[in-house]
């Protein structure tokens, strides 16, 4: 008896369509509503924008944590966000549920530096995580991370391993 074929997954960002698309063996299995940087597409540290180009999962952080748990420099902080919390912190970047950071994988796109600077996706800590429910989706609204529903972040989280590819195009 042969063994199974591991699934081979890939995820698309679009960041016109505002959309995530999770493909297992070439087929689309999920399609999210994200939002992106408000700033739009550039790969550059502190651009705000969101980088562009090939990417991988390098960390997958959260597993078996509540739902809309608060996560600070990657830790939970023991708090679960609601809107109160949202109310006493009005301006704090929320970073909810689960965390996919992303390690480009092309020098001088999203990974190292270029002419211009630091490019590298990961140092920019570039990540694919969940948002309260009250915040836009469909629009670019983020500070360069690529931001999902915390309920279609755990789906996507379970559905993927570290390094599954990612590609951000712009369109």
């Amino acid at each position: 008896m042969s063994e199974p074929k591991p699934s081979i997954s890939h995820i698309i960002v679009n960041i016109a369509e505002q959309s995530l698309t999770l493909y297992q063996q070439n087929d689309a299995q999920y399609r999210y509503r994200i939002s992106t940087a408000k700033n739009g597409a550039g790969n550059q540290q502190d651009s705000g924008c969101t980088p562009l180009g090939q990417h991988i999962i390098a960390k997958k952080i959260g597993a078996d944590m509540p739902i809309n748990t608060v996560f600070v420099g990657r830790v939970p902080t023991g708090e679960i966000y609601n809107d109160k919390l949202g109310a006493q912190h009005p301006k704090r970047d929320w970073i909810l549920s689960r965390i996919l950071w992303l390690s480009g994988l092309e020098e001088g796109l999203n990974r190292g530096n270029n002419a211009q600077g630091s490019c590298d996706s990961f140092a920019r800590y570039i990540y694919i995580h969940g948002t309260p429910d009250s915040e836009p989706m469909g629009i670019p609204y983020s500070h360069g991370c690529i931001r999902m529903r915390n309920q279609d972040l755990l789906e996507l989280f379970d559905a993927v391993k570290e390094g599954t590819p990612v590609t951000i195009v712009a369109s």
